[in-house]
Order: C-alpha cells, then sequence, then structure tokens
C-alpha cells in the first residue's frame, strides 16, 4: 500500500475522487474519526462490512447520516469513546 506523509502545521482541505470499493470505503470511513467537522463520502457500496462500520462509528458516538443512496455523512466531533465493540469488530471480514 502506499503511504501519504504529510510535513508540516498545515490543516488539509479540498476533494479527492477515490471509486466506490469496499477496501477504499472501509478506511476511509475509519478516516473520518480524525476531521473535524463533517465529512460526505460518496460511492459507497452498499455492503454488510460498510453497514458494520457505520456501526461502530456510530457506537464511538458519531453522527452518521445517508441523505440519498451511495452517500454517507459521518460527524465525528460527537464521538464520545474510543473502544470498538468486540462484537461489531467480528463482524468485519476484511483487515482494517
Amino acid at each position: 500500500m502506499d503511504t501519504l506523509r504529510i510535513v508540516g502545521g498545515t490543516p488539509l482541505t479540498g476533494e479527492t475522487r477515490v471509486y466506490g470499493a469496499k477496501n477504499a470505503a472501509l478506511p476511509i470511513l475509519a478516516a473520518t474519526v480524525m476531521a473535524s467537522g463533517t465529512s460526505v463520502i460518496e460511492d459507497v457500496p452498499e455492503l454488510e462490512d460498510v453497514q458494520v462500520m457505520l456501526e461502530i462509528l456510530q457506537q464511538l458516538g458519531a453522527q452518521v447520516h445517508s441523505p440519498q443512496e451511495n452517500v454517507i455523512e459521518v460527524d465525528a466531533s460527537t464521538i464520545t469513546s474510543t473502544n470498538v465493540p468486540a462484537d461489531l469488530m467480528r463482524k468485519m471480514r476484511s483487515p482494517m
């Protein structure tokens, strides 16, 4: 896997296009916990692993909404926990 190393004190902003695939969607959804404000992820495939990831985010306290098909909005500013429930992690079929 390629690695992006970000050096400096300037916050990241902007948009990038990542095509909808489970192997892309899961780490992107996990990364929303590091963003301030609401993250909007488009082209999210409707798969069981994605649904489990959304449930994990909600269990951590994030606000998760799907305003339209294949679009997920995650507001991680409301996270109150860092403990991922073990039963939900066991449901994941792919490594994170």
